[in-house]
């Protein structure tokens, strides 16, 4: 019987943790096999800051998948977020010493690990090296440089940096759970791999993922990754806001902020009023709708406009640079009312709303379809690409059926027959040891996110332990 590829992400976020695990259908499509979630403690900003706490959270989110699916989870792929991250472009060549030699693995792989030696900041590490265009002898704008003949190879890069202890303790806090880390990859990448088309990648597209504590932008052009940015702010801000302003409780702020909540303050009337409830026996509370829309507008105003400064750092006024898809929206703060508009009215871009469901089985859960979840399903993308075998079927050991003899009614006789002796075999939960599959210099090229990066963290958890 052939294996099934099943996959696993884990979200790890700042409101909520959720694991996911899926694997490709028959028709290509992702089919959701178990979602896990659970309410983020000890994550701030994207950022882990108390490991007993996340590590509790993820037991809880892989238990819940567990149960969801029938399915145990052996490793999982993980999204990075956090404002630790950030991003450089950067190029590198090498002399090749038979300019008639064809280009091969070798050589990109050479040119891939010397911009992996780049000097970086105290306490920073390279996540990633996505090669962009090639110039091979001074011929420029090559995206398939193996097969040809030439001895300057030369790549300009996108590398993703981030800080090393941050990646380090959400690798402690996978492998304390009880589970492997098979992948690493940047979120906002992960996000775009669930909402965005190859169309709006090639014609160049802004994904800004509106997430709990951060918010993540990957800018596309021409199918390639052309930047990455990750915003210290998301939906918790605008639910402090409102908690700040109201005076109210938090839970009661974002019920407010999801049930009555809009960025555009001159859709509510002065008059429309809710009524919160007081706190022991004290006097309900009335908030005008107004109020409550001007003040999540002055926050999403604040954000978007971050992001568009890191839009106009790509260069997006350059006309060979324009982002002719626009912006599509992502990530639970896509789903507030009229954040849609007020985008388009900052940016003066073309947006829409991402849902995942493109990519999605078509009997899959409406709720998985949501902005929400489109992180998750860009991890579980990810570990179906790099042909994972992330969980194995939890196997329950059936009693062994017995024919019991059966005397007709009419020769019934006082002897006893004694029920032959049968050996009951029990099913032993069998741990596939899966070899590891090389990572392919193609898939480097294509942008593949299971980088060294991952080797080089169990090997320092190792060390530590």
């Amino acid at each position: 019987m052939e294996k099934e590829n099943i996959a696993v992400g884990l979200d790890i976020g700042t409101t909520k943790i959720v694991a996911m695990i899926g694997k490709k259908n028959e028709y290509g499509k992702l089919e959701i096999l178990g979602v896990g979630k659970s309410k983020s403690l000890g994550v701030k900003r994207g950022v882990v800051d108390n490991i007993t706490q996340t590590i509790q959270s993820i037991q809880l989110a892989v238990k819940d998948a567990e149960a969801n699916s029938g399915y145990k989870i052996k490793d999982v792929v993980v999204g990075i977020a956090g404002q630790h991250i950030r991003s450089i472009q950067h190029s590198d060549y090498i002399s090749r010493s038979n300019a008639e030699e064809v280009i091969g693995d070798k050589d990109i792989d050479l040119l891939i690990n010397q911009v992996h030696k780049l000097a970086m900041l105290p306490g920073e590490e390279i996540i990633h090296v996505l090669p962009q265009e090639f110039k091979i002898d001074g011929q420029s704008e090559i995206k398939e440089p193996i097969g040809m003949c030439g001895g300057r190879l030369e790549s300009s890069f996108h590398v993703v940096v981030g800080q090393a202890s941050s990646i380090r303790n959400i690798g402690r806090c996978i492998q304390s759970s009880g589970i492997e880390l098979s992948g690493l990859t940047l979120e906002p990448l992960a996000s775009a791999d669930a909402v965005l088309s190859q169309e709006e990648k090639e014609a160049g597209v802004a994904l800004i993922d509106i997430g709990g504590g951060t918010t993540d932008l990957a800018i596309f052009k021409d199918g390639i990754i052309r930047h990455t940015a990750v915003i210290p702010f998301g939906g918790n801000v605008i639910t402090d806001d409102i908690k700040e302003g109201c005076s109210i409780i938090e839970k009661q702020a974002e019920l407010l902020k999801v049930k009555f909540g809009s960025a555009w303050p001159g859709e509510n009337k002065d008059n429309e009023i809710v009524s919160i409830p007081g706190l022991r026996g004290r006097e309900p509370k009335e908030i005008s709708l107004k109020n409550l829309s001007k003040i999540i507008h002055a926050r999403v105003v604040e954000i978007i406009e971050q992001v568009f400064v890191e839009i106009k750092a790509y260069g997006h006024e350059d006309p060979r640079r324009k982002l002719i898809a626009g912006i599509v929206l992502t990530g639970g703060g896509a789903q507030l009312k009229h954040v849609k508009q007020l985008v388009e009215y900052i940016t003066g871009m073309d947006t829409r709303i991402g849902y995942p469901n493109e990519h999605l089985a078509g009997d899959s859960d409406e709720e998985i379809s949501s902005p929400l979840y489109a992180t998750a399903v860009g991890l579980v993308m990810n570990s179906i690409d790099n042909n994972s075998q992330s969980a194995v079927k939890i196997s329950f050991s059936a009693p062994e059926k017995v024919n019991v003899y059966r005397a007709p009614v009419v020769e019934m006789t006082p002897e006893v027959v004694e029920a032959p002796e049968v050996e009951m075999e029990v099913e032993k939960e069998v741990e596939l040891e899966l070899p590891k599959q090389p990572e392919s210099t193609e898939a480097k090229i294509r942008k593949s996110f299971f980088d060294k990066y991952v080797d080089k963290i169990k090997e320092f958890l190792d060390n530590a332990e």
